[in-house]
């Protein structure tokens, strides 16, 4: 069976999450921004095997610490799509830009496309390009657990801003309503930041995409 545990990390209390098949207590981390002695103590609490970094998008509190963890354990870095390349070659400058310690910028040892699937021990999860907060934005869907990591895209109350460069308004609310939403009402998302909540509830109360 799949499981997660999220840890909100960094000044931007990012919420990187770590999913592990529990046969073998294989793992990945989703989203290492930053505080990787904080995500090291809680692989080591939970007595997991790290085996990958998935990526959502290349955003300094989401990749922050991608390049420092993959060089240390000596790990792929899967994800996210090819079209937030400009963002990870700007993690040096975006470290400096939002004070966070400085940042390696690197080449994913796999890029991710649009219904790809990525596994974790006996676990294979599901991953749908959702550009739009950033162009190479992705999302991953564990259909087994009714859970979806979604990063930047949506939120609880809200969605993912568009005023960063290639940013787009649009495309962020056609990610949401044509990618998330057939995933079903019942499904339980985590957020990139802030707390849990379902697609059917924000269908219906979130004020930027209620009642689409």
């Amino acid at each position: 069976m799949l499981h997660y545990h999220t840890i909100p990390v960094t000044a931007f209390q990012q919420n990187c999450s770590l999913v592990w098949c529990d046969q073998q207590m294989e793992a990945a981390v989703i989203d290492p921004g930053g505080d990787l002695d904080r995500i090291e103590a809680e692989i080591a609490r939970l007595g997991l095997q790290l085996q990958a970094i998935w990526l959502t998008h290349a955003h300094i509190d989401h990749a922050g610490g991608a390049g420092e963890l993959a060089a240390q354990r000596g790990l792929p870095i899967i994800g996210p799509h090819p079209g937030d390349q400009f963002w990870i070659d700007g993690l040096p400058q975006q470290s400096q830009m939002f004070g966070f310690p400085p940042a390696q910028s690197f080449t994913p040892t796999r890029w991710l496309q649009d219904g790809d699937t990525v596994s974790i021990g006996q676990e294979t999860v599901q991953v749908r390009h959702c550009p739009g907060h950033t162009p190479g934005h992705v999302v991953f869907h564990a259909p087994q657990i009714t859970r979806c990591f979604v990063g930047d895209v949506l939120f609880a109350g809200s969605i993912g801003r568009t005023d960063f460069p290639q940013g787009n308004h649009q495309q962020l609310i056609d990610s949401i309503t044509q990618r998330l939403w057939p995933m079903g009402d019942a499904t339980v998302f985590i957020p990139g930041h802030g707390p849990e909540s379902s697609f059917g509830r924000e269908r219906q109360s979130n004020p930027y995409v209620g009642g689409t």
